[in-house]
């Protein structure tokens, strides 16, 4: 289990950190995890400005709010409550996410994946995934699976090519969820609404919000839901089992490849 920690990101967007920590810097292939939840604008509303990035993807997943979109390859798109951005920043981009409201909540999350040394100077990608195209798959129980990538009980997700599992299970009082997994596979759990138990029974650990669960050896996912509904992600990918070059919006597989993407950002050539 590892406590998020308290940060700031963009201009000053305040944030808990649950990789990319000096308790969890990574967990291979996420790179980062970053939980964010304010009903005060002035927490959020100075947004994430321009800026670049490099050799991984983002994926935000938005729970209220509302998030503009704007890179310099011409794509733009407004996150709306319930939808995701899957940005692959492939050789480069330069992107802002910015709110566009005055007031009220804005929440979700952001999550960073790396991507192969073979795919990191492939092209720019952005996919702008609108909340009905989510398939919301029913389980035993009367939980609801949400699919954002990857495959649950034969359902596929929207995001393709996706080598990564992303789920959001929303679990009524005491309800049992239970997914299949890649045994080779990395794996984290999130509980961001309620509190469950997760593991074997005989094992359970029991999750909050606020608290990262990384999931040990095993081919299967079990989660029971608290005294109250509660909301759970399961995302899951291989590792790559390569070097990791990283700093700041860069990660690549040398420190040679690192100064180009800087001296190719300073240049303009992102």
């Amino acid at each position: 289990m590892i406590t998020g920690q308290p940060t700031s990101d963009g201009a000053g967007v305040k944030l808990t950190r649950l990789i990319g920590t000096q308790a969890l810097p990574d967990l291979d292939p996420f790179l980062m995890l970053d939980a964010f939840g304010s009903d005060d604008p002035k927490a959020y509303i100075a947004g994430f400005p321009d800026h670049p990035h490099r050799g991984f993807e983002t994926v935000t997943y938005m729970l209220a709010g509302r998030l503009r979109h704007r890179d310099n390859k011409g794509n733009s798109g407004l996150l709306e409550a319930g939808s995701v951005q899957w940005m692959t920043a492939g050789r480069g981009i330069v992107h802002s996410e910015m709110p566009e409201q005055e007031k009220g909540l804005m929440a979700g999350f952001q999550l960073w994946i790396n991507l192969p040394a073979a795919e990191k100077m492939t092209a720019p990608r952005y996919q702008d995934i609108a909340p009905g195209r989510i398939p919301v798959v029913s389980a035993p129980g009367e939980v609801r699976v949400k699919i954002i990538a990857g495959a649950f009980e034969g359902t596929a997700g929207p995001v393709a090519p996706a080598s990564t599992l992303f789920l959001d299970a929303a679990l009524p009082a005491g309800a049992e969820f239970l997914a299949n997994l890649p045994s080779e596979h990395s794996a984290f759990t999130y509980v961001y609404e309620g509190s469950a138990e997760i593991g074997p029974e005989s094992q359970a650990t029991a999750l909050a919000p606020g608290r990262l669960g990384v999931l040990g050896p095993g081919a299967r996912f079990r989660a029971r839901g608290g005294e109250r509904p509660s909301h759970v992600l399961l995302v899951a990918g291989r590792p790559l089992n390569e070097p990791v070059a990283k700093y700041g919006p860069f990660v690549m597989n040398t420190k040679a490849e690192l100064y180009q993407a800087f001296a190719d950002y300073e240049a303009g050539r992102l």
